[in-house]
Protein backbone atom coordinates (compact mmCIF):
# COMPACT_ATOMS: atom_id res chain seq x y z
CA UNK A 1 0.00 0.00 0.00
CA UNK A 2 2.75 2.87 0.84
CA UNK A 3 4.73 1.51 -2.27
CA UNK A 4 1.21 2.07 -4.30
CA UNK A 5 1.09 5.93 -2.70
CA UNK A 6 4.20 6.88 -3.38
CA UNK A 7 4.37 6.04 -6.92
CA UNK A 8 1.27 7.63 -7.33
CA UNK A 9 2.53 10.79 -5.53
CA UNK A 10 5.79 10.45 -7.28
CA UNK A 11 3.52 10.54 -10.46
CA UNK A 12 1.38 13.47 -9.67
CA UNK A 13 4.70 15.13 -9.11
CA UNK A 14 5.99 14.35 -12.48
CA UNK A 15 3.01 15.24 -14.38
CA UNK A 16 3.33 18.88 -13.00
CA UNK A 17 6.83 19.41 -14.08
CA UNK A 18 6.01 17.88 -17.53
CA UNK A 19 2.73 20.25 -17.37
CA UNK A 20 5.07 23.10 -16.70
CA UNK A 21 8.41 22.22 -19.28
CA UNK A 22 5.37 21.65 -21.72
CA UNK A 23 3.85 25.23 -21.98
CA UNK A 24 4.79 27.71 -24.60
CA UNK A 25 7.63 29.84 -23.45
CA UNK A 26 6.49 33.57 -23.44
CA UNK A 27 8.95 35.96 -25.35
CA UNK A 28 9.87 39.21 -23.52
CA UNK A 29 10.13 40.99 -26.69
CA UNK A 30 6.54 40.21 -28.16
CA UNK A 31 4.39 42.68 -26.98
CA UNK A 32 0.33 41.79 -26.38
CA UNK A 33 -1.63 42.98 -29.09
CA UNK A 34 -5.13 43.55 -28.19
CA UNK A 35 -7.90 43.49 -31.03
CA UNK A 36 -8.55 47.50 -31.00
CA UNK A 37 -4.77 47.80 -30.86
CA UNK A 38 -4.40 45.61 -34.21
CA UNK A 39 -7.59 47.74 -35.74
CA UNK A 40 -6.42 50.97 -35.07
CA UNK A 41 -2.77 50.27 -36.22
CA UNK A 42 -4.12 48.58 -39.56
CA UNK A 43 -6.25 51.89 -40.29
CA UNK A 44 -3.11 54.39 -40.34
CA UNK A 45 -0.40 51.72 -41.61
CA UNK A 46 -1.86 49.49 -43.70
CA UNK A 47 -0.40 49.76 -47.35
CA UNK A 48 -3.44 49.67 -49.78
CA UNK A 49 -5.31 51.96 -47.37
CA UNK A 50 -2.94 54.83 -47.23
CA UNK A 51 -2.39 54.46 -51.17
CA UNK A 52 -6.31 55.28 -51.61
CA UNK A 53 -5.92 58.04 -49.25
CA UNK A 54 -3.62 59.33 -51.29
CA UNK A 55 -5.90 59.90 -53.97
CA UNK A 56 -7.62 62.48 -52.09
CA UNK A 57 -4.99 64.88 -54.46
CA UNK A 58 -6.50 63.80 -57.12
CA UNK A 59 -10.11 64.66 -56.51
CA UNK A 60 -9.03 68.22 -54.76
CA UNK A 61 -7.63 68.85 -57.95
CA UNK A 62 -10.54 67.70 -60.14
CA UNK A 63 -12.50 70.38 -57.93
CA UNK A 64 -9.78 72.86 -57.98
CA UNK A 65 -10.23 72.91 -61.98
CA UNK A 66 -13.59 72.92 -62.22
CA UNK A 67 -14.02 76.25 -60.74
CA UNK A 68 -11.21 77.61 -63.52
CA UNK A 69 -11.86 79.58 -66.16
CA UNK A 70 -10.38 79.08 -69.64
CA UNK A 71 -7.16 81.01 -70.19
CA UNK A 72 -7.64 84.39 -72.28
CA UNK A 73 -6.39 84.36 -75.48
CA UNK A 74 -3.96 86.95 -77.19
CA UNK A 75 -3.94 87.71 -80.65
CA UNK A 76 -1.36 89.87 -82.39
CA UNK A 77 -2.20 90.74 -86.33
CA UNK A 78 0.02 92.70 -88.49
CA UNK A 79 -0.09 92.98 -92.60
CA UNK A 80 1.94 94.95 -95.29
CA UNK A 81 1.35 96.62 -98.46
CA UNK A 82 5.57 96.18 -99.55
CA UNK A 83 4.13 93.03 -101.05
CA UNK A 84 1.48 94.92 -103.43
CA UNK A 85 3.16 98.13 -104.42
CA UNK A 86 1.83 99.87 -101.58
CA UNK A 87 4.71 100.05 -99.36
CA UNK A 88 4.06 102.83 -97.31
CA UNK A 89 0.58 100.93 -96.24
CA UNK A 90 0.60 98.92 -93.27
CA UNK A 91 -1.22 97.51 -89.92
CA UNK A 92 -1.51 96.71 -86.45
CA UNK A 93 -3.67 94.88 -84.58
CA UNK A 94 -3.32 93.36 -81.01
CA UNK A 95 -6.45 91.86 -79.03
CA UNK A 96 -7.06 89.61 -76.14
CA UNK A 97 -10.55 87.63 -75.81
CA UNK A 98 -11.98 85.66 -73.14
CA UNK A 99 -14.73 82.69 -73.46
CA UNK A 100 -17.40 82.91 -70.66
CA UNK A 101 -19.49 79.90 -69.64
CA UNK A 102 -23.31 80.30 -70.16
CA UNK A 103 -25.81 78.60 -68.43
CA UNK A 104 -24.13 78.13 -64.88
CA UNK A 105 -21.79 75.81 -66.74
CA UNK A 106 -19.16 76.31 -64.13
CA UNK A 107 -21.07 76.16 -61.12
CA UNK A 108 -22.56 72.86 -62.57
CA UNK A 109 -19.06 71.38 -63.34
CA UNK A 110 -17.79 72.52 -59.40
CA UNK A 111 -20.98 70.70 -58.09
CA UNK A 112 -20.24 67.46 -60.00
CA UNK A 113 -16.74 67.61 -58.21
CA UNK A 114 -17.77 67.61 -54.55
CA UNK A 115 -20.05 65.15 -55.68
CA UNK A 116 -16.84 62.86 -56.83
CA UNK A 117 -15.16 63.81 -53.68
CA UNK A 118 -18.28 62.75 -51.53
CA UNK A 119 -18.16 59.31 -53.62
CA UNK A 120 -14.92 58.90 -52.83
CA UNK A 121 -14.98 59.63 -49.40
CA UNK A 122 -17.52 56.67 -49.08
CA UNK A 123 -15.60 54.61 -51.08
CA UNK A 124 -12.28 55.05 -48.74
CA UNK A 125 -14.80 54.40 -45.81
CA UNK A 126 -15.77 51.45 -47.18
CA UNK A 127 -12.40 50.15 -48.07
CA UNK A 128 -12.09 50.78 -44.18
CA UNK A 129 -15.00 48.75 -43.44
CA UNK A 130 -13.77 45.84 -45.07
CA UNK A 131 -9.96 46.30 -43.92
CA UNK A 132 -11.66 45.93 -40.20
CA UNK A 133 -13.30 43.17 -40.80
CA UNK A 134 -10.52 41.03 -42.65
CA UNK A 135 -8.44 42.09 -39.35
CA UNK A 136 -10.74 41.03 -37.16
CA UNK A 137 -11.20 37.58 -38.84
CA UNK A 138 -7.50 37.07 -39.22
CA UNK A 139 -7.27 38.43 -35.25
CA UNK A 140 -9.17 35.59 -34.18
CA UNK A 141 -7.98 32.92 -36.54
CA UNK A 142 -4.26 33.68 -34.73
CA UNK A 143 -5.79 33.63 -31.39
CA UNK A 144 -7.81 30.25 -32.02
CA UNK A 145 -4.10 28.63 -33.93
CA UNK A 146 -2.92 30.02 -30.33
CA UNK A 147 -5.72 28.20 -28.20
CA UNK A 148 -5.19 25.42 -30.04
CA UNK A 149 -1.40 25.27 -29.34
CA UNK A 150 -2.20 25.42 -25.88
CA UNK A 151 -4.10 22.38 -26.28
CA UNK A 152 -1.68 20.38 -28.02
CA UNK A 153 0.51 21.11 -25.36
CA UNK A 154 -1.69 19.18 -22.60
CA UNK A 155 -2.42 16.79 -25.23
CA UNK A 156 1.01 15.96 -25.09
CA UNK A 157 1.36 16.57 -20.94
CA UNK A 158 -1.35 14.01 -21.13
CA UNK A 159 0.29 12.01 -23.07
CA UNK A 160 3.69 11.96 -21.10
CA UNK A 161 1.64 11.61 -18.07
CA UNK A 162 0.06 8.36 -19.49
CA UNK A 163 3.49 7.29 -20.76
CA UNK A 164 4.81 7.84 -17.08
CA UNK A 165 1.78 5.25 -15.43
CA UNK A 166 2.49 2.70 -18.48
CA UNK A 167 6.33 2.56 -17.84
CA UNK A 168 5.88 2.32 -13.94
CA UNK A 169 2.88 -0.90 -15.12
CA UNK A 170 4.91 -2.34 -17.36
CA UNK A 171 8.32 -2.55 -14.90
CA UNK A 172 5.17 -3.91 -12.38
CA UNK A 173 4.58 -6.66 -14.85
CA UNK A 174 1.18 -5.62 -15.48
CA UNK A 175 1.05 -4.88 -18.79
CA UNK A 176 2.70 -5.97 -22.45
CA UNK A 177 5.12 -4.15 -23.86
CA UNK A 178 2.32 -3.86 -26.42
CA UNK A 179 1.01 -1.10 -24.37
CA UNK A 180 3.44 0.93 -23.63
CA UNK A 181 4.30 1.01 -27.79
CA UNK A 182 1.05 2.01 -28.35
CA UNK A 183 1.39 5.02 -25.51
CA UNK A 184 4.69 6.15 -27.15
CA UNK A 185 2.57 6.44 -31.18
CA UNK A 186 -0.26 8.40 -29.31
CA UNK A 187 2.90 11.01 -27.43
CA UNK A 188 4.52 10.94 -31.33
CA UNK A 189 1.21 11.76 -33.06
CA UNK A 190 0.47 14.86 -30.35
CA UNK A 191 3.88 15.75 -30.83
CA UNK A 192 3.46 16.24 -34.68
CA UNK A 193 -0.10 17.43 -34.17
CA UNK A 194 1.60 20.59 -32.45
CA UNK A 195 4.08 21.07 -34.57
CA UNK A 196 1.52 21.36 -37.62
CA UNK A 197 -0.71 23.42 -34.83
CA UNK A 198 2.65 25.82 -34.66
CA UNK A 199 3.05 26.25 -38.52
CA UNK A 200 -0.72 27.58 -39.09
CA UNK A 201 -0.63 30.02 -35.93
CA UNK A 202 3.03 31.45 -37.28
CA UNK A 203 0.86 31.89 -41.33
CA UNK A 204 -2.07 33.40 -39.21
CA UNK A 205 0.09 35.77 -37.41
CA UNK A 206 1.82 36.78 -40.75
CA UNK A 207 -1.12 37.47 -42.23
CA UNK A 208 -2.29 40.06 -39.83
CA UNK A 209 1.27 41.69 -39.77
CA UNK A 210 0.58 42.31 -43.46
CA UNK A 211 -2.70 43.53 -43.06
CA UNK A 212 -1.29 46.09 -40.21
CA UNK A 213 1.44 46.48 -42.17
CA UNK A 214 3.99 46.28 -38.80
CA UNK A 215 7.74 46.69 -40.08
CA UNK A 216 9.77 43.20 -40.32
CA UNK A 217 11.40 43.41 -36.93
CA UNK A 218 8.34 43.58 -34.92
CA UNK A 219 6.26 40.84 -34.24
CA UNK A 220 3.32 41.45 -31.85
CA UNK A 221 1.41 38.74 -30.23
CA UNK A 222 -2.10 38.76 -30.41
CA UNK A 223 -3.79 38.51 -26.64
CA UNK A 224 -7.29 38.46 -26.85
CA UNK A 225 -9.92 35.46 -26.35
CA UNK A 226 -12.80 33.92 -28.84
CA UNK A 227 -15.43 34.43 -25.76
CA UNK A 228 -17.03 37.58 -25.96
CA UNK A 229 -18.35 39.04 -22.84
CA UNK A 230 -21.63 40.94 -24.30
CA UNK A 231 -23.97 39.59 -26.27
CA UNK A 232 -25.61 40.91 -29.81
CA UNK A 233 -28.96 41.61 -28.46
CA UNK A 234 -30.48 43.53 -31.45
CA UNK A 235 -33.42 41.94 -34.26
CA UNK A 236 -32.73 41.56 -37.45
CA UNK A 237 -35.19 44.32 -38.47
CA UNK A 238 -33.07 46.53 -36.40
CA UNK A 239 -29.45 45.68 -37.99
CA UNK A 240 -31.47 45.72 -41.72
CA UNK A 241 -32.05 49.53 -40.54
CA UNK A 242 -28.67 50.05 -39.21
CA UNK A 243 -27.48 48.83 -42.44
CA UNK A 244 -29.43 50.61 -44.68
CA UNK A 245 -28.20 53.60 -42.45
CA UNK A 246 -24.46 52.77 -41.79
CA UNK A 247 -23.30 50.53 -45.38
CA UNK A 248 -20.67 53.44 -46.98
CA UNK A 249 -20.79 51.51 -50.23
CA UNK A 250 -24.63 52.53 -50.30
CA UNK A 251 -23.67 56.20 -49.46
CA UNK A 252 -21.39 55.86 -52.53
CA UNK A 253 -24.08 54.05 -54.65
CA UNK A 254 -26.28 57.30 -53.92
CA UNK A 255 -23.67 60.07 -54.28
CA UNK A 256 -23.25 58.29 -57.85
CA UNK A 257 -27.11 58.92 -58.38
CA UNK A 258 -26.80 62.12 -57.12
CA UNK A 259 -23.81 62.77 -59.65
CA UNK A 260 -25.82 61.23 -62.24
CA UNK A 261 -28.39 64.14 -61.78
CA UNK A 262 -25.90 66.82 -62.06
CA UNK A 263 -24.66 65.35 -64.96
CA UNK A 264 -27.79 65.33 -66.59
CA UNK A 265 -28.14 69.03 -65.66
CA UNK A 266 -24.55 69.50 -66.97
CA UNK A 267 -24.79 68.04 -70.54
CA UNK A 268 -28.42 70.24 -71.07
CA UNK A 269 -26.36 73.18 -70.42
CA UNK A 270 -23.72 72.13 -72.62
CA UNK A 271 -25.83 72.77 -75.44
CA UNK A 272 -25.76 76.09 -75.00
CA UNK A 273 -22.86 77.50 -76.26
CA UNK A 274 -19.89 79.62 -74.38
CA UNK A 275 -19.39 83.37 -75.19
CA UNK A 276 -15.92 84.68 -75.99
CA UNK A 277 -15.30 88.75 -76.55
CA UNK A 278 -12.26 90.30 -76.89
CA UNK A 279 -10.82 93.54 -77.19
CA UNK A 280 -9.10 94.51 -80.22
CA UNK A 281 -6.61 97.60 -80.34
CA UNK A 282 -5.89 98.50 -84.32
CA UNK A 283 -3.11 100.87 -85.87
CA UNK A 284 -3.55 101.45 -89.82
CA UNK A 285 -1.05 103.39 -91.82
CA UNK A 286 -1.77 104.52 -94.93
CA UNK A 287 -0.60 106.75 -97.94
CA UNK A 288 -2.12 108.69 -100.65
CA UNK A 289 -0.50 111.01 -103.68
CA UNK A 290 -2.34 114.08 -104.26
CA UNK A 291 -0.64 116.81 -106.57
CA UNK A 292 2.69 114.89 -106.77
CA UNK A 293 2.65 115.08 -102.95
CA UNK A 294 2.61 111.81 -100.90
CA UNK A 295 0.86 112.02 -97.57
CA UNK A 296 0.48 109.60 -94.98
CA UNK A 297 -2.16 108.80 -92.29
CA UNK A 298 -2.34 106.89 -89.13
CA UNK A 299 -5.43 105.79 -87.52
CA UNK A 300 -6.13 104.23 -84.32
CA UNK A 301 -9.24 102.07 -83.52
CA UNK A 302 -10.87 100.17 -80.27
CA UNK A 303 -12.93 97.78 -81.03
CA UNK A 304 -14.88 94.63 -79.59
CA UNK A 305 -14.95 91.13 -80.90
CA UNK A 306 -17.87 88.81 -79.86
CA UNK A 307 -18.38 85.22 -80.74
CA UNK A 308 -20.59 82.58 -80.32
CA UNK A 309 -21.34 79.43 -81.96
CA UNK A 310 -24.83 78.82 -83.69
CA UNK A 311 -26.54 75.49 -82.18
CA UNK A 312 -27.82 74.10 -85.31
CA UNK A 313 -26.52 70.57 -85.53
CA UNK A 314 -24.47 70.07 -82.29
CA UNK A 315 -26.76 70.56 -79.34
CA UNK A 316 -24.96 67.82 -77.01
CA UNK A 317 -27.22 65.30 -77.56
CA UNK A 318 -24.98 62.64 -77.24
CA UNK A 319 -23.40 64.17 -74.15
CA UNK A 320 -27.15 64.14 -72.53
CA UNK A 321 -28.04 60.77 -73.65
CA UNK A 322 -24.60 59.44 -72.14
CA UNK A 323 -25.49 61.19 -68.91
CA UNK A 324 -29.08 60.03 -68.58
CA UNK A 325 -27.61 56.47 -69.96
CA UNK A 326 -25.35 56.79 -66.23
CA UNK A 327 -27.99 57.81 -64.39
CA UNK A 328 -30.32 55.15 -64.84
CA UNK A 329 -27.27 52.61 -64.25
CA UNK A 330 -26.49 54.29 -60.82
CA UNK A 331 -29.78 53.73 -60.18
CA UNK A 332 -29.87 50.18 -60.58
CA UNK A 333 -26.73 49.16 -59.27
CA UNK A 334 -28.15 51.19 -56.06
CA UNK A 335 -31.59 48.69 -56.02
CA UNK A 336 -29.36 45.74 -56.62
CA UNK A 337 -27.47 46.96 -53.59
CA UNK A 338 -29.76 47.21 -51.51
CA UNK A 339 -31.31 44.25 -52.18
CA UNK A 340 -27.73 42.42 -51.77
CA UNK A 341 -26.84 44.09 -48.28
CA UNK A 342 -30.13 42.80 -47.22
CA UNK A 343 -29.30 39.16 -47.88
CA UNK A 344 -26.07 39.53 -46.31
CA UNK A 345 -27.54 40.84 -43.18
CA UNK A 346 -30.02 38.13 -42.89
CA UNK A 347 -27.32 35.66 -43.98
CA UNK A 348 -24.74 36.81 -41.16
CA UNK A 349 -27.54 37.37 -38.70
CA UNK A 350 -28.45 33.20 -39.24
CA UNK A 351 -24.69 32.10 -39.32
CA UNK A 352 -24.34 34.04 -35.91
CA UNK A 353 -27.70 32.43 -34.69
CA UNK A 354 -26.97 28.85 -35.60
CA UNK A 355 -22.87 29.14 -34.37
CA UNK A 356 -24.55 30.40 -31.02
CA UNK A 357 -26.90 27.50 -30.76
CA UNK A 358 -23.81 25.00 -31.12
CA UNK A 359 -21.53 26.84 -28.56
CA UNK A 360 -24.34 26.16 -26.44
CA UNK A 361 -25.04 22.80 -27.24
CA UNK A 362 -20.74 22.26 -26.34
CA UNK A 363 -21.24 24.51 -22.98
CA UNK A 364 -24.13 23.04 -21.47
CA UNK A 365 -23.92 19.59 -22.08
CA UNK A 366 -21.03 18.23 -23.83
CA UNK A 367 -17.80 20.15 -22.60
CA UNK A 368 -18.46 19.44 -18.64
CA UNK A 369 -19.37 15.17 -19.38
CA UNK A 370 -16.32 14.49 -21.35
CA UNK A 371 -13.91 16.20 -18.89
CA UNK A 372 -15.36 13.97 -15.87
CA UNK A 373 -15.55 10.61 -18.58
CA UNK A 374 -11.62 11.73 -18.76
CA UNK A 375 -11.08 11.46 -15.65
CA UNK A 376 -12.63 8.67 -14.76
CA UNK A 377 -10.80 7.02 -17.38
CA UNK A 378 -8.10 7.70 -16.48
CA UNK A 379 -8.31 7.10 -12.67
CA UNK A 380 -9.64 3.43 -13.40
CA UNK A 381 -6.54 2.53 -16.00
CA UNK A 382 -4.26 3.26 -12.76
CA UNK A 383 -6.13 0.87 -10.86
CA UNK A 384 -5.58 -1.63 -13.78
CA UNK A 385 -9.44 -1.58 -14.18
CA UNK A 386 -9.42 -0.82 -18.17
CA UNK A 387 -7.32 -1.28 -20.99
CA UNK A 388 -4.47 1.21 -22.52
CA UNK A 389 -6.63 1.42 -25.52
CA UNK A 390 -10.04 2.99 -23.55
CA UNK A 391 -7.92 5.49 -22.30
CA UNK A 392 -6.20 6.67 -25.62
CA UNK A 393 -9.71 6.45 -27.25
CA UNK A 394 -10.96 8.68 -24.25
CA UNK A 395 -8.49 10.89 -24.61
CA UNK A 396 -8.57 11.10 -28.64
CA UNK A 397 -11.98 12.06 -28.13
CA UNK A 398 -11.50 14.57 -25.32
CA UNK A 399 -8.96 16.27 -27.78
CA UNK A 400 -11.31 16.26 -30.78
CA UNK A 401 -13.98 17.61 -28.78
CA UNK A 402 -12.16 20.31 -27.64
CA UNK A 403 -10.90 21.08 -30.76
CA UNK A 404 -14.86 21.26 -31.95
CA UNK A 405 -15.47 23.55 -28.72
CA UNK A 406 -12.79 25.87 -29.79
CA UNK A 407 -13.91 25.97 -34.01
CA UNK A 408 -17.56 26.84 -32.22
CA UNK A 409 -15.96 29.47 -30.52
CA UNK A 410 -14.29 31.20 -33.35
CA UNK A 411 -17.22 30.15 -35.55
CA UNK A 412 -19.33 32.26 -33.56
CA UNK A 413 -16.34 35.10 -33.36
CA UNK A 414 -16.11 35.13 -37.07
CA UNK A 415 -19.93 35.38 -37.57
CA UNK A 416 -20.79 37.95 -35.16
CA UNK A 417 -17.37 40.06 -37.10
CA UNK A 418 -19.49 39.15 -40.43
CA UNK A 419 -22.73 40.92 -39.09
CA UNK A 420 -20.95 43.74 -37.50
CA UNK A 421 -19.45 44.34 -41.33
CA UNK A 422 -22.63 43.78 -42.95
CA UNK A 423 -24.41 46.18 -41.23
CA UNK A 424 -21.25 48.77 -40.44
CA UNK A 425 -21.99 48.77 -37.00
CA UNK A 426 -19.97 47.70 -33.77
CA UNK A 427 -22.82 46.01 -32.56
CA UNK A 428 -22.47 46.91 -28.55
CA UNK A 429 -21.31 50.27 -29.82
CA UNK A 430 -21.40 52.88 -32.50
CA UNK A 431 -21.07 53.33 -36.74
CA UNK A 432 -18.02 51.80 -37.70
Amino acid sequence: MGTTVFARGALLLVSGIVILLSSPPVRADEPDLSLPQAIEYSLHNNGGLKALREEKGLRDAGTVKAGLLPNPTLDFEAGTGALTGSTNENSLAIGVSQEFFLAGKRDKRRSIAELELDIYRWQLADRERLLREEVQTVFYDAVLARERLALADRSIALNRQLFEVAKERLAAGDIPELEMNLVKVELARSEGTRIETARAGLQSRARLWTLMGVPPNSQPAPAGKLDPETPMTRSLVDLKQLAGANRPDLKALVSEKDRGDADILLAEAESIPNLTAGLVLRRDATSMEIGGVDGKETAYTVGVRLSLPIAVFDRNQAGIQEARARKSSSETRLTAAVRTVEREVETAYALYQNATSVLALYKADIIPQLEENLKLTQEAYRLGEVSILSVIQEQKKFFEVSDGYLTALHARQTALVKLEAAVATDINGGAQ
